[in-house]
């Protein structure tokens, strides 16, 4: 597959499923790609297939524990991390999901886990019952939350002859999810993203402020997707405790609208794309206080004053080889009032949320989106992690660049 697995570096980590047999035949196909493959098993994991088997098909000593009493070679589980380009963990059972979703680093491959600093892909594989159970679905969540890409299991017929959800995803297929993954992270590759995220705070006085229940999860989803694929990110966000994934994003924090307009309209002239995901005050308040009012039982009125629209300030200066991406969020007529604000502001994309979608909007770990151009396509999204829908917009932002 024109070598593009050569010379990378993935990290296979096997934990104690009778899907394990199934590894063997991955590490073949990614050798074959001339991968660089190191292979972390738990203890557990040795009871289905045997270190021997998966050492002489990696060609490298399988890692168990950090200090190998027989060979006396001591494993470094953050050099260990740190090595991997990629990692994949399959199969993996609820036990282990559990330990990484919570940081139980009583082994070398969860050590190794929470030391590394590559993108991780989890296959998850167990009994129906036990991948359906509330805990195991709750610790699912939480590593995507994490940033992490989960290999849904394949439906089917279980090792405990019951049939349902469960089953560890094909060798061949989560190659093809390996070479995927590699294929995009070029797809961006020398260009320049600016990135908004988060809400902004307009100051009341020293302790309260006007401000909206955005999260910012899918500016900074964006902005560490638009990164692993090889873009230099300006990620400009409102107050959030968020943190980014990516090396490659250069971070602003700012508070007010204010502040954000500065920073992004002094920014954007170098941008190829940029995506204004925050949610910005439509308002700020004229007065501020500098002390903080004190309650006195009586009406309290504030004067507001309308923000400076970035987004439309953006659109008029926006250079003819730029790409400009805005969000909406509506709750009636939805499509229409969205067409409309993308040709107000001479967009190039609109990426439409609506109120109505459960599991959508501020403050979750998914969304659903429709994703509309200049010429009024959509691409409807079923509902998704907020990492997946990002990928989806910048797979849409990038097919344009190929034609700029």
């Amino acid at each position: 597959m024109d070598a593009l697995l050569k010379g990378k570096k993935i990290i296979i980590g096997i934990t104690g499923s009778i899907a394990a047999y199934k590894i063997p035949y991955l590490i073949r196909l990614l050798i074959k790609e001339e991968a660089e493959i190191r292979v972390i098993m738990t203890h557990a994991a040795k009871e289905f297939v045997t270190p021997l088997t998966l050492s002489t098909l990696s060609r490298n000593p399988v890692i168990i524990d950090p200090f190998d009493q027989g060979t006396g070679v001591w494993s470094n589980h953050v050099e260990t991390g740190q090595w991997a380009d990629l990692m994949i963990f399959a199969p993996v059972t609820a036990n282990t999901l559990a330990k990484m979703a919570n940081g139980i680093a009583d082994n070398f491959l969860v050590t190794t886990y929470l030391s590394s600093r590559c993108p991780v892909y989890i296959a998850p594989a167990m009994d129906l019952d036990m991948y359906n159970h509330p805990s195991t679905q709750h610790n699912i969540d939480t590593l995507r939350s994490y940033g992490n890409t989960i290999i849904e299991p394949q439906t089917g017929d279980l090792a405990s002859g019951l049939s349902g959800p469960g089953r560890l995803e094909e060798p061949d297929k989560i190659l093809k999810i390996i070479f995927d993954h590699f294929s995009q992270e070029k797809l961006l590759e020398g260009k320049r993203l600016l990135v908004t995220a988060g809400p902004t705070y307009e100051r009341i006085d020293p302790v309260r402020f006007i401000g909206n229940f955005s999260s910012g999860k899918m500016g900074f989803a964006l902005a560490d997707q638009a990164a692993g694929m090889g873009a230099e990110v300006t990620l400009v966000t409102g107050p959030t405790s968020l943190q980014t994934q990516h090396q490659r994003i250069n971070r602003i924090d700012v508070e007010s609208s204010a502040e954000m307009s500065d920073i992004c309209l002094s920014k954007s002239q170098s941008a190829d794309v940029i995506i204004m995901a925050a949610a910005v005050s439509d308002f700020t308040v004229k007065n501020v206080r500098k002390r903080k009012i004190k309650k006195t039982g009586e009406n309290f009125s504030l004067d507001l004053l309308p923000t400076t629209d970035i987004l439309k300030e953006l659109g008029n200066n926006k250079r003819k080889d730029q790409i400009l991406v805005g969000f909406a969020l509506e709750t009636d007529n939805e499509v229409i009032n969205a067409k409309s604000k993308m040709k107000e502001k001479n967009l190039d994309f609109i990426v439409l949320n609506s109120l109505n979608d459960q599991g959508a909007g501020f403050g979750t770990d998914t969304n659903k989106v429709m994703i509309i151009n200049r010429k009024g396509k959509l691409i409807r999204s079923e509902m998704k992690t907020k990492p997946q829908v990002a990928n989806d917009i910048l797979l849409a932002i990038s097919k344009k660049l190929s034609f700029q």
